[in-house]
């Protein structure tokens, strides 16, 4: 079977087989856990799974059912979350070792009872960067996340784990959290969708956080449609725009650096006659991000630091550490300065609805040289996947990853492309146009999810 990547996606697709009684919500669980017990090992992927939880939950879908109601819009639609989501009677580790031992959480998070409340039955918890702080979920303390494409190369993160489940046809849908770029930079590498949202949109009820100014929640797919279905459910709004023909614009200077030319030229075809735009002072806007990003996680984990210091991850713990010696006054004049900056960037940008970049600036590094090439120079790829989506997590917009059609794409050695992705960044509140610009896209061919062995149908 391969990926869905047609106007139907494969989360509404089992919804409407459950409502409409051709199959169970137990049924779909049991084939789902079964295929993750087969499957997914190898991929570090998921934490733990919820078999108990999982067939409580699609057995009150089939019983709504059997009492003739609707049980909502994902009905018997099985997901899994990033593992700083409250899931109750378990603790919420937010990947660290450090929290293992952690009291159970009292109540799932707002996000997970929107989703019960659809129908949604939650089977895992899914692998991430320690306290989500990376690109590339390197977890000293459960494992590397591996890319299903290539499974030699990093899944991107700090949501990888919620990535590697729905790329490789584990789950049809599942949710990570993104600060910096941590949904669109593993939906680039494992070829998804991914929606980060206009920040603050999506309920961040019993989300361990990160940095607040930032943090934000979202879905990964495998469609525009299922994209759609799913945010229409978090948000508590449809997803639908006006059907007008988008304005686009394409962004140019820094988002022209550091990127694949395939993205550059998906960017060219998709939107040839559209104007280039040089958002300013890119640079200074990613240092005032890293500064706010450090110093709120540092603060968030001084207490914790000055007692356990050492079951922390060296590479987290050490930036933590850093971030809590970080001045109050620097990260008010980042604060500051981001307001200005803001002001002046959604005046540039005001006259348009969608705007083009790359999101991951390349496919996906191997695992045993983790490192991408960034104005010319080899550098950490846990620090610097996120180039070109820091700046928009900075500006609080909301901006959907989407994934190349790469279907018959063949490198130099023979073998299939990796997935690349790009951004599609809108206007605060503007999610509805750019999933609907992203499904003009799918039914155009541009974009849509790779096929891999074994995927959902």
């Amino acid at each position: 079977m391969t990926a869905a990547n047609g106007i139907t996606g494969a989360a509404g697709r089992i919804a409407a087989g459950v409502r409409a009684g051709e199959t169970s919500a137990a049924r779909v669980l049991e084939e789902t856990l079964a295929a993750i017990e087969a499957r997914a090992d190898p991929l570090v992927a998921a934490t733990r799974l919820l078999p108990e939880r999982a067939r409580e939950e699609a057995a009150a879908v089939d019983a709504a059912i059997a009492a003739g109601k609707d049980p909502g819009p994902l009905a018997g639609v099985p997901y899994g979350v990033k593992d700083l989501f409250d899931v109750a009677g378990i603790p919420t580790t937010a990947g660290a070792k450090v929290l293992a031992d952690s009291a159970p959480a009292s109540a799932d998070a707002a996000a997970i009872e929107a989703l019960r409340g659809a129908g949604a039955v939650l089977v895992a918890t899914l692998n991430m960067d320690e306290f989500a702080y990376g690109f590339a979920t390197i977890n000293a303390y459960h494992g590397t996340t591996r890319n299903p494409h290539d499974k030699q190369r990093l899944a991107g993160g700090s949501s990888g784990g919620s990535a590697a489940m729905v790329a490789a046809g584990l789950l049809p849908f599942t949710l990570g959290s993104d600060t910096n770029g941590s949904i669109r930079v593993p939906a680039s590498l494992c070829g998804l969708f991914g929606l980060k949202p206009t920040h603050g949109a999506l309920p961040m009820g019993g989300v361990y956080p990160f940095a607040e100014s930032f943090d934000d929640i979202g879905p990964f797919t495998l469609s525009a449609a299922d994209m759609a279905l799913v945010y229409s459910v978090l948000a508590d709004r449809p997803a639908a725009n006006d059907g007008k023909a988008p304005r686009l614009a394409r962004l140019g200077g820094r988002f022209r650096e550091n990127a694949d030319p395939a993205q550059l030229a998906a960017i060219d075809a998709a939107a040839p006659d559209a104007p280039l735009i040089e958002i300013p002072d890119i640079a200074r806007a990613r240092s005032a991000a890293f500064i706010i990003t450090a110093f709120e996680g540092g603060r968030l984990h001084r207490e914790m630091l000055n007692r356990r210091a050492m079951d922390y991850d060296p590479q987290v713990r050490d930036r933590l550490i850093a971030g809590a010696l970080l001045p109050g006054e620097i990260h008010r004049e980042a604060l500051a300065f981001r307001d200005e900056y803001r002001a002046d960037v959604l005046a540039l940008i005001g006259g348009f609805d969608v705007l083009l970049a790359p999101a991951a600036p390349c496919a996906a590094p191997t695992i045993a040289d983790p490192r991408i090439l960034i104005d010319g120079a080899m550098v950490p790829a846990r620090a610097d996947l996120g180039i070109h989506t820091q700046p928009i997590s900075f500006l609080g917009l909301p901006s959907l990853a989407v994934p190349l059609n790469r279907a018959g794409a063949r490198g130099a050695d023979g073998r299939a492309d990796l997935p690349l992705g790009l951004q599609l960044i809108g206007q605060p509140g503007g999610e509805p146009a750019l999933i609907e610009y992203a499904a003009l896209l799918e039914r155009q061919g541009m974009i849509g999810t790779s096929a891999i062995e074994g995927a959902l149908a």
